[in-house]
C-alpha cells in the first residue's frame, strides 16, 4: 500500500445533514474528500531534515493573499480572541481588503457596470461602496461560519516542495479545509457561502432589474479561480518575493 492511499484512507468521513437527498449527498461529500484528502495528504510530507518546526502564535494576514500560516509555524486551532483579531485585521485593518475593492471598483467604473450610475466620481463612489459592502458581507460569513464550526480560515503552506506538490496543494485548499483538530478535512464552504451572501444583498440597491440569485450564483462561479489565485500566490509568495529582490 502506497502513502498516498493510506492518507486518502486515513481521512474520516464527515457528515452532512441534507434531508430526504441526504443519503446520496453524504456519500458524494464522502468520495469528494476522500479524493482531495488523498492529493493533499500525499503533498503534506514531512519537512527537510534539520528543519524544526517553530513557535509562532501571530496571525499573518498579507495585504495581497489574506491569511496564511509559514511551513514552518505548527497549524494550531485559533481560539474565539484569535479568530476575532484575524477577522478585524482582514476586514477592517489591513490595507488588502481596500486594495481589493479599489481594483474592483475600477474594474466596473471602465465596463460601465450598472450604466444608470454615470460615469462619474458619484458614480465610482457607489460602485466602490457595493464592492465594500459586499466584501464585508463575505468575511463576516467566512468568520462566522468557521468559528462556530471550528473550521480553519487561514491558508496554509504546503509542508512539502517542489512545484507541482505545492500547486497542487494550493488548489485542493480552495475546495478543503480542516476542522479543530487541524488534520481531519472539511469542505470549504464558507468562502463560497460569503460569496453568494455578498453579491445577493448588493443587489437589494443595484438598479435594473437585477436577479439577487443569479448575482450571488455569479460570485460563487468568480470565487473558485479567484481562490485558486489567491492560494497559488499565497503559496509560492517566498520565491515571488526573493525573484524580485534579486532584480532589484
Amino acid at each position: 500500500m502506497t502513502k498516498s492511499s493510506e492518507s486518502a484512507r486515513a481521512v474520516p468521513r464527515p457528515k452532512f445533514c441534507c434531508g430526504n437527498l441526504g443519503v446520496g449527498l453524504r456519500a458524494l461529500a464522502a468520495s469528494f474528500l476522500v479524493m482531495f484528502g488523498g492529493i493533499l495528504c500525499s503533498a503534506q510530507t514531512q519537512l527537510p531534515a534539520g528543519s524544526e518546526p517553530k513557535k509562532d502564535n501571530q496571525i499573518n494576514v498579507n495585504w495581497l493573499y489574506g491569511s496564511y500560516v509559514p511551513k514552518e509555524v505548527p497549524l494550531e486551532s485559533l481560539s474565539a480572541d484569535r479568530r476575532f483579531k484575524l477577522y478585524l485585521r482582514q476586514t477592517y485593518t489591513t490595507p488588502g481588503i481596500y486594495v481589493k475593492t479599489t481594483l474592483f471598483a475600477i474594474h466596473d467604473q471602465i465596463h460601465d457596470t450598472y450604466p444608470e450610475w454615470g460615469d462619474g466620481f458619484d458614480a465610482f463612489a457607489k460602485r466602490f461602496g457595493t464592492r465594500q459592502t459586499e466584501f464585508i458581507i463575505q468575511n463576516s460569513v467566512i468568520s462566522l461560519g468557521d468559528g462556530l464550526l471550528g473550521w480553519e480560515p487561514r491558508y496554509d503552506r504546503c509542508r512539502c516542495s517542489g512545484f507541482w506538490p505545492r500547486a497542487r496543494h494550493a488548489i485542493v485548499r480552495n475546495f478543503v479545509t480542516y476542522d479543530r483538530t487541524e488534520k481531519s478535512l472539511r469542505p470549504q464552504l464558507f468562502p463560497y457561502v460569503g460569496a453568494f451572501a455578498g453579491s445577493a444583498t448588493g443587489a437589494a440597491w443595484e438598479p435594473g432589474n437585477v436577479r439577487w440569485q443569479e448575482k450571488g450564483v455569479q460570485a460563487v462561479i468568480t470565487q473558485v479561480p479567484i481562490g485558486m489565485g489567491i492560494n497559488f500566490i499565497g503559496e509560492f509568495a517566498p520565491e515571488i518575493t526573493a525573484m524580485f529582490k534579486r532584480k532589484h
